[in-house]
């Protein structure tokens, strides 16, 4: 009782103080991993043609994200009896079990799909993290509870390997995931949405702990243990703050144009992850096939270190997400027509370049 007490006459302190327990718990685990990998050689080995690291680095960072924001939202859960944060749980931790089998012995597609399939199923039918209205893009209103189903299971994936698809580089997918999730925490915290923001800072926590052993140069990857944890939780929270200012006449939402919102908070690995697709399908190649075409890879083929094209990418993030909410009331095709606007400009702006300096 004395806890919810406090928690409802001063949530901010309780905000900052689940931000530095998760970031502590991250910090003062991730030497013990090092030491493990280096131990058990559990290394990423160097790939030549996707990697830019020279040396053997453990993959197993993203154990220390998951166990640090396990751990701070279950400490949470418990304090309010949040039940919906269980589910999201148990998603996590066979997200973690996929992703560290993967990042120690590999995985084959199918398996990876099926388990998200069912991670996915689990957060939308049994954890209620289900959209019920596309807000009139593309011209939909509101779903029935199958269409909407499977419409949140198809995001809750794409999302998922989208923060995948992103890690590529030292310190992008963390940095990018901070920003995503501080930007949800905040906003739910503008809601007076406790257990979503709580979850938010949770995992920015995490991930910032992580960052300062990630920062170029890496000493440790996050691997697909981390990214998954990561894009998991985000998409969790992105339905969420999309359904929580649905606009039902009844009430006022905090606000305006939602999904765009969500989107702009997500726009890097959203574009990044539709704009591989489109060209692996157009030069007739398998989709899931990797390669060196990512956006942070043009970048670094510009000659632009890693730190740099961090900065750049997050400082675009964060115009995008900021023009986005300051324009909310334009509605959100406009605003979605406008975010992909600018990510293709700039997308061109980049093959320009790269088209004058293979000129010279």
């Amino acid at each position: 009782m004395l806890f919810k007490n406090l928690l409802t006459a001063t949530p901010e302190v309780f905000y900052g103080a689940i931000f530095i327990l998760s970031l502590s718990l991250v910090i003062f685990s991730i030497p013990s991993v090092i030491h493990a990998s280096l131990k058990y050689k559990l290394f990423d080995i160097s790939d030549l043609h996707r990697k830019n690291h020279a040396a053997n680095i453990s993959r197993l960072g993203g154990l220390s994200i998951v166990v640090s924001f396990t751990i701070c939202t279950l400490l949470f859960s418990a304090i309010i009896s949040f039940e919906e944060a269980n589910f999201l749980i148990v998603s996590c931790i066979i997200l973690a079990g996929l992703g560290l089998k993967d990042d120690v012995y590999g995985t084959n597609t199918s398996t990876k799909f099926l388990l998200q399939l069912i991670v996915a199923a689990i957060l939308v039918f049994f954890g209620d993290f289900r959209l019920t209205s596309l807000y009139g893009v593309l011209g939909i209103n509101d779903i029935n509870y199958i269409g909407g189903g499977i419409f949140s299971i198809i995001l809750i994936i794409f999302l998922n390997n989208a923060f995948n698809l992103i890690d590529g580089i030292d310190g992008l997918a963390g940095t990018i995931g901070i920003l995503v999730s501080l930007c949800f925490g905040i906003c739910f915290a503008m809601m007076g949405q406790v257990p979503y923001a709580f979850i938010a800072f949770a995992l920015a926590g995490a991930i910032a702990g992580f960052l300062k052993y990630n920062w170029f140069p890496a000493k440790i990857f996050m691997g697909d243990t981390g990214a998954l944890i990561i894009g998991i939780t985000t998409a969790a929270l992105a339905i969420k703050f999309i359904e929580l200012n649905k606009f039902t006449g009844m009430n006022r939402p905090a606000f305006y144009s939602a999904p765009a919102i969500a989107v702009s908070i997500l726009i890097v690995p959203i574009f990044d992850s539709l704009r591989i697709f489109t060209v692996r399908i157009l030069t007739r190649r398998s989709p899931f096939l990797g390669d060196r075409n990512h956006i942070h890879h043009r970048l670094e083929a510009l000659g632009y270190k890693p730190d740099k094209i961090v900065f750049m990418t997050v400082i675009l993030n964060f115009v995008i997400i900021l023009a986005t909410i300051i324009l909310q009331t334009f509605g959100n095709f406009l605003l979605i027509f406008l975010l992909i606007g600018i990510c293709m400009v700039f997308n061109v702006l980049i093959s320009w370049r790269l088209s004058k300096q293979s000129v010279k």
